[in-house]
């Protein structure tokens, strides 16, 4: 198979979680223990950093990876999910796994891989921790799929656990409230492994702390870290915690004796994007009108998201919006503002919700525009009706800016 085959088919296995839905959540670590062990177990074979979160895990660990590299270590990167090429899942010292690779991967192990019916999550897990043991690398950033206890991923002991912060997210899968969800999340921390914590509630906070009791893992709390915060080239609002609790995991990793000095955490928060290739976080895509987009997608996100969107000078707002069909709309749609003209269109994808279902629900909050049959056609729209003066914002979901960048 070639490249384009070789994806096609890891689709086609099982459901994959983002685009297909809950008929994909598996909530079982037996298949990617039986994996790993069947490869020789090659997450014990590299040191990690384990990261969960309901928002802001992408942007800490494309942080933490880029601190890592300008220390002048060679630091593996797992991330979900791509926004363009499934590449850009697995990267070491921000280069992508290569084709090759992935090709030669699935041809190897294809009759396990089916006799054991791997999901596409479990298989992705299992390649990128054999990728990382054969390329020695010095540690590896692992971020979680989704929730943490029961995550593929989570069959790493990793030097330093973080959860950045916990909102209402994929509720049918981890809990309906935030201490439920906290619980999932807290599943990540593992016995004397010190854990850092982003941003915590009352309701939290005291999971996070019985939790890492249980442990014996010592707790940091980032939102309490009072020494120097440094720039970075990420200009979300919401990156100030992410940047903390980033800052406050290195400090963790120099206690354990590994060097890194004030100037390389300042050089590797200044580079996140020309040393990871990270993509769609508050990023502007051009100037006149300006063209904004970011992958928030829920109700912790997009409230920092569109307050800052809402500080930008602008003649008229235009907002190309599309979501998944699971999303509660009830929790998302009040927080757009209505003096924006609104682009419809359902991402290319089976959960994508359809547009003429978004902007009947979006009217009913005060949203008002056009739907489009494509995400492509309603951004065209969009710069097609903006002025100079005026802001385009495209979001509501990772899909919808995968699709325009």
């Amino acid at each position: 198979m070639n490249y384009r085959e070789t994806l096609d088919w890891m689709f086609a296995q099982l459901p994959m979680y983002q685009r297909q839905g809950a008929s994909a959540y598996k909530i079982d670590l037996g298949n990617t223990l039986r994996l790993v062990s069947y490869m020789g177990n090659p997450e014990l074979r590299f040191k990690s950093i384990h990261v969960a979160g309901t928002n802001g895990k992408g942007s800490t660990s494309h942080m933490l990876a880029s601190i890592l590299q300008e220390a002048g270590y060679k630091v593996g990167l797992y991330t979900s999910p791509h926004l363009k090429d499934f590449r850009e899942r697995i990267r070491i010292n921000g280069t992508t796994i290569s084709q090759e690779y992935v090709i030669d991967f699935i041809d190897k192990h294809r009759a396990y891989i089916e006799s054991n019916q791997l999901s596409f999550f479990e298989m992705t897990v299992g390649m990128a921790f054999q990728y990382f043991a054969e390329s020695q690398v010095d540690i590896a950033v692992i971020e979680v799929g989704l929730g943490g206890r029961l995550d593929s991923t989570n069959i790493i002991t990793p030097e330093v656990s973080v959860i950045t912060n916990i909102g209402l997210d994929h509720t049918a899968f981890l809990g309906t409230t935030l201490e439920a969800i906290a619980s999932e999340k807290a599943g990540i921390i593992k016995e004397q492994v010190p854990v850092v914590i982003g941003r915590t509630t009352s309701e939290t906070k005291k999971v996070f702390i019985e939790t890492a009791r249980l442990n014996n893992s010592k707790i940091y709390f980032a939102e309490e870290y009072t020494e120097e915060v440094f720039a970075s080239d990420l200009k979300g609002n919401y990156q100030q915690e992410n940047i903390k609790t980033a800052i406050q995991t290195i400090k963790l990793l120099c206690d354990k004796g590994w060097s890194i000095d004030k100037q390389m955490i300042s050089d590797g928060l200044s580079k996140v994007v020309q040393n990871t290739g990270l993509l769609g976080r508050w990023q502007v895509l051009q100037e006149n009108p300006k063209v904004i987009c970011d992958t928030a997608h829920n109700n912790d996100g997009l409230q920092y998201v569109l307050n800052q969107l809402l500080e930008e000078q602008y003649d008229h707002l235009h907002i190309v919006l599309g979501v998944v069909g699971d999303k509660d709309l009830t929790t998302i749609l009040p927080l757009f503002p209505k003096n924006a003209r609104y682009y419809f269109a359902k991402p290319n994808l089976q959960r994508g919700l359809d547009e003429k279902v978004l902007k009947e629900k979006a009217i009913n909050f005060g949203l008002k525009g056009e739907r489009y049959n494509s995400v492509k056609d309603a951004y065209v729209a969009s710069l097609q009706a903006a002025t100079e003066k005026d802001v385009v914002y495209v979001g509501g979901s990772t899909f919808v800016v995968a699709e325009i960048i």
